[in-house]
C-alpha cells in the first residue's frame, strides 16, 4: 500500500497551531508519508514546523459545531471564522512536546487524525523515514558505525595473549542478537561456545565487553543460564568461566535480579550459577527494575512534570511516587559495585540478568564511563554506545515503540536507554570537566532513539539490520554527529581529560531531576538553556583568545 492511500486530506488551510513557548499561529497544515508540515501564513512570518510522524506517541481528537469563533492571542486570530464545524487534534510527542491543531471542518479534522494515527505506527521498517532521508552533505558510501569487535580487539593489544576473535556466530546461527564476530577466551574453541550458547537464554553466551588496562581484569556479559528446576549443568559453561579467571582466587557474577527473582526464574527454565558448580565465582545480587515497571515509572514522572497545579507538596509527592530517581540511583549504584570489583578489588566480573539485553548493558556502559577515560570523549562515548547497545543487541524497536503518552497497551516498551542517558547526565553534572560531550548531545540522543532521520536505532539487533540493509540504505547518526559543525556543537568546551575513575555520589541529595529533558518545554528550562549557551560561547571565545 502506498503512503498516499493513507492520506485522504493532504493539506488544510486556516489551521491554528498551539505549541509550547510560542504564541498561537495560523497557517496551512500538510500531511506527507512521514511528516506533518505547518507553514505560518501570518503577515511578516515565514516560520515552519516540521514534525516527523514517528515522533507522535498519541493523539486525541474532538469535533464540535460552532456558531462563531473569535480570535486567540495572535494577530491571525482576530478574524472570526465562519459558522460551521471544527475539530481539534492534540498531538503528544515522544520528545514530550504537546501540540494542538484547531482545524476548520469536521471531515478534514477526522481525515488528518486518521492519517496521523496510521502513518505514525508503520510496522514495516523499510517504509520508515531513514530509508528516504537523503541530505546533500552525506553519502551512503561513507563508513557506517564507529566500532566493531574486530576494531575493538585490534585497539587493545594486551588482549591478544589470552583472548581471540571468534566467528562462531557467522550468519547469526548461534545467537540471533549477537554480532557475527565476538571476543572470547583463547582457550575456548567454537564447538565449546556452541554448547555454552545452548545453556544460556537466547544463546547469549559470555563474551568480553571491557578489558581494564590497569590490572588486566575484564567485564563479560551474557544472559542467564538455563539450569531450570532440575539444576542442570553445562561443563563447557563452567570451563569457560574458569578459563577467564585462571589463577585468580575468584571472580564475581553480578546478577541484576533479586535472590527471590532468581529462584522464581528456575521454576520457568532459567536460573543462576550455583556455588557448587562455579566455586571460584561469587554471586552478587543487585535488583534492577526493567520492562513494564520502568515504563510505568516514566509515565508517572511525565504526568508529574505536566502538573500545572503549582502545588509544591503535590509535585514532590508525584515525583517521589514515580520512583524514577530511585531507578537512576539503583543503576548508578550497580555500576559502582561493578567498578569496585574491577578497579578497586582487582577481580573479573560477569554481568547478566534475564536476557542480558537491558539492565546488563546499562551497568556495563556506566561502569566503563566511570573507569575508562577513553569512553568519556565525544567519539569514545558514541563508540561505546555503538558497541554496548547496537552490537550487543538491545531491542531498540521494541523498547522505544512508545514513550510516556501512548494509550496503547504496554508490550515490550521500556525506557532503559533513556535511563542510561539520565544516569550519564548525573555523571556530567557531578563531573562537569570530566566528560568531553555536552548535555545537548544527551538530549539529541534522547530524541533520536524514539524518532530519527537516521537508521542507527532501527530494528532490534544486528541480524535484523542486515536483513533490511540498514547499513547500506540509511545514514549513520554517530558519523553525522562527528562531522565538524556538529562535533563542535556537541563537545564540552570545559573538558579536561582525567585518567582517574570518576566515582559518582548516589546519595539521594546528589541526584537531581533531569530538567533539560523532562521540563524542557517550560519557560524556565528555555531560560536555563539560553544562559548555558551564552556561557558556552564565552568559554569558547576565551579558549580562542588564549590560544593566539
Amino acid at each position: 500500500m502506498e503512503f498516499s492511500d493513507h492520506i485522504k486530506t493532504a493539506n488544510v488551510k486556516d489551521v491554528v497551531l498551539r505549541q509550547p513557548l510560542h504564541p498561537p499561529s495560523r497557517g496551512t497544515l500538510c500531511v506527507t508519508g512521514h511528516h506533518l508540515l505547518f507553514s505560518d501564513r501570518e503577515e511578516g512570518s515565514s516560520r515552519q514546523v516540521l514534525l516527523l510522524l514517528r515522533n507522535i506517541d498519541a493523539i486525541e481528537k474532538s469535533v464540535e459545531n460552532l456558531l462563531g469563533y473569535s480570535g486567540f492571542l495572535s494577530k491571525a486570530a482576530h478574524s472570526d471564522r465562519m459558522p460551521g464545524s471544527s475539530g481539534t487534534i492534540t498531538i503528544k510527542c515522544k520528545d514530550l512536546r504537546v501540540l494542538q491543531l484547531d482545524i476548520p471542518g469536521m471531515e478534514e479534522c477526522l481525515n488528518i487524525a486518521h492519517s496521523i494515527e496510521t502513518l505514525s505506527c508503520l510496522d514495516n521498517v523499510s517504509e520508515m523515514y531513514p530509508f528516504f532521508y537523503r541530505p546533500n552533505d552525506l553519502s551512503l558510501r561513507e563508513q557506517w558505525g564507529l566500532s566493531t569487535p574486530e576494531k575493538h580487539y585490534t585497539q587493545i593489544k594486551e588482549l591478544h595473549k589470552k583472548w581471540r576473535l571468534s566467528s562462531v556466530n557467522k550468519k547469526y546461527s548461534v545467537c540471533p542478537s549477537y554480532p557475527p564476530v565476538v571476543i572470547v577466551p583463547k582457550g575456548i574453541d567454537d564447538e565449546t561456545l556452541k554448547k555454552v550458547a545452548k545453556f544460556r537464554q537466547g544463546g547469549r553466551f559470555p563474551v568480553l565487553c571491557y578489558y581494564h588496562r590497569k590490572n588486566g581484569m575484564v567485564i563479560m556479559r551474557s544472559s542467564q543460564p538455563l539450569t531450570g528446576a532440575n539444576k542442570k549443568r553445562c561443563k563447557e559453561d563452567e570451563l569457560l568461566l574458569q578459563v577467564v579467571i585462571e589463577d585468580s582466587d575468584k571472580g564475581f557474577i553480578i546478577d541484576t535480579r533479586s535472590s527471590q527473582q532468581v529462584q522464581q526464574a528456575r521454576m520457568t527454565g532459567g536460573g543462576f550459577e550455583s556455588k557448587s558448580c562455579y566455586s571460584h565465582w561469587k554471586r552478587l545480587h543487585k535488583q534492577m527494575e526493567r520492562g513494564k515497571a520502568l515504563q510505568e515509572s516514566l509515565i508517572k514522572l511525565v504526568e508529574a512534570c505536566g502538573d500545572e497545579s503549582h502545588n509544591v507538596d503535590r509535585w514532590l509527592s508525584k515525583l517521589e511516587n514515580s520512583k524514577w530517581l530511585s531507578h537512576v540511583q539503583t543503576a548508578l549504584s550497580a555500576a559502582g559495585l561493578l567498578v569496585e570489583c574491577v578497579e578497586r578489588d582487582g577481580h573479573s566480573v560477569l554481568v547478566h540478568g534475564y536476557e542480558g539485553t537491558d539492565c546488563t548493558l546499562l551497568i556495563c556502559t556506566l561502569a566503563q564511563l566511570i573507569m575508562d577515560p577513553s569512553c568519556r570523549t565525544l567519539e569514545g562515548f558514541l563508540a561505546l554506545l555503538d558497541r554496548e547497545w547496537l552490537q550487543a543487541g538491545h531491542p531498540f524497536q521494541q523498547r522505544c515503540a512508545h514513550s510516556a503518552y501512548s494509550h496503547a497497551r504496554l508490550q515490550q516498551e521500556s525506557p532503559i536507554f533513556l535511563l542510561l542517558l539520565d544516569c550519564v547526565w548525573q555523571l556530567w553534572r557531578q563531573f562537569p570537566l570530566a566528560l568531553g560531550f555536552s548535555e545537548t548531545l544527551l538530549l539529541r540522543l534522547a530524541n533520536e532513539v524514539y524518532a530519527s532521520d537516521y537508521g542507527t536505532f532501527l530494528c532490534n539487533n544486528d541480524q535484523e539490520r542486515c536483513a533490511v540493509q540498514v547499513k547500506d540504505r540509511t545514514h549513520c547518526l554517530f558519523q553525522a554527529l562527528l562531522r565538524p559543525p556538529e562535533r563542535d556543537y556537541y563537545s564540552n568546551p570545559l573538558y579536561e581529560p582525567n585518567e582517574l575513575a570518576i566515582w559518582p555520589s548516589v546519595h539521594p541529595q546528589s541526584l537531581q531531576l533531569w530538567r533539560g529533558f523532562f521540563l524542557r518545554w517550560t519557560q524556565q528550562a528555555q531560560h536555563l538553556e539560553a544562559v548555558q549557551e551564552e556561557i558556552r560561547s564565552m568559554v569558547i571565545e576565551w579558549h580562542r583568545v588564549t590560544q593566539r
